[in-house]
């Protein structure tokens, strides 16, 4: 889905960050819910009226002056788990996703994670799978490389050749792209754009702006009712408007 482009600065978009949706014991990095404790953050947005979407029908939303009532809803790294624990939810609560993949370890698992337990990544039928679904596919990069870090060469594979490998696996060019760790710089932002994503997401983009850092907030297993309200608002207190966004 191609996502038209504003030039007006406009209120940031509230974008939430997942990964991995199943058995949270033995986490350190807090990266896993529960698919009933993601049942329950859903049905917390649709009683406050919002509903979650992919980032590219977000931001789509957003560039017509609409999509007040829509929150962006993301998955990282492209577990497996994503099909049995998170698909059935988001399809009961009416809701959709941008899931962001890594086609350069497809079958494989999170091994660029030191310590946690090992968890299955998508195979790249898994990945047709849920864009059949209708969830949007976006790059995660090749491998999980800190783009902050890259050399020229590793830097061009992460974003140029994912997307490249991303498009003959899906018939399709992918609009968005996710940070690794959520670290980017401008060099890294200027290479993700020139790459030819419309959008990219990070966490805290610091001094950066616009449609290529796009700031989220992390939803996790402890993100009861009270913390998500506070979570909601504080991001839209905290972030400038974006660049790009009416």
């Amino acid at each position: 889905m191609s996502v038209p482009v504003e030039t007006a600065p406009g209120p940031v978009p509230w974008v939430a960050m997942y990964h991995s949706v199943g058995d949270p014991t033995d986490d350190p990095y807090r990266i896993t819910v529960t698919p009933e404790r993601l049942e329950r953050q859903l049905a917390w947005l649709a009683r406050r009226g919002l509903r979650g979407v992919s980032v590219a029908e977000l931001l789509a939303a957003r560039a017509r002056g609409e999509g007040r009532d829509l929150v962006g809803l993301t998955f990282d790294d492209g577990y497996a788990d994503f099909l049995t624990g998170a698909l059935p939810v988001l399809r009961r609560h009416g809701c959709n996703a941008t899931l962001f993949v890594l086609p350069g370890r497809l079958g494989g698992d999170n091994a660029w994670d030191p310590l946690g337990p090992r968890k299955a990544l998508l195979t790249a039928d898994g990945i047709r799978r849920a864009a059949a679904e209708g969830v949007e596919v976006g790059s995660h990069g090749m491998t999980h490389v800190d783009l902050t870090e890259a050399d020229d060469l590793t830097l061009k594979t992460e974003t140029v050749d994912s997307r490249a490998a991303l498009a003959e696996l899906l018939g399709t060019e992918p609009a968005g792209f996710c940070y690794p760790y959520g670290t980017l710089d401008r060099r890294a932002v200027d290479a993700v754009r020139d790459a030819g994503y419309t959008y990219a997401c990070a966490i805290d983009p610091g001094p950066l702006n616009g449609l290529h850092a796009l700031p989220r907030v992390h939803v996790g297993q402890n993100d009861t009712s009270v913390r998500l309200l506070l979570k909601y608002r504080l991001h839209r207190l905290r972030r400038r408007p974006v660049e790009g966004l009416r």
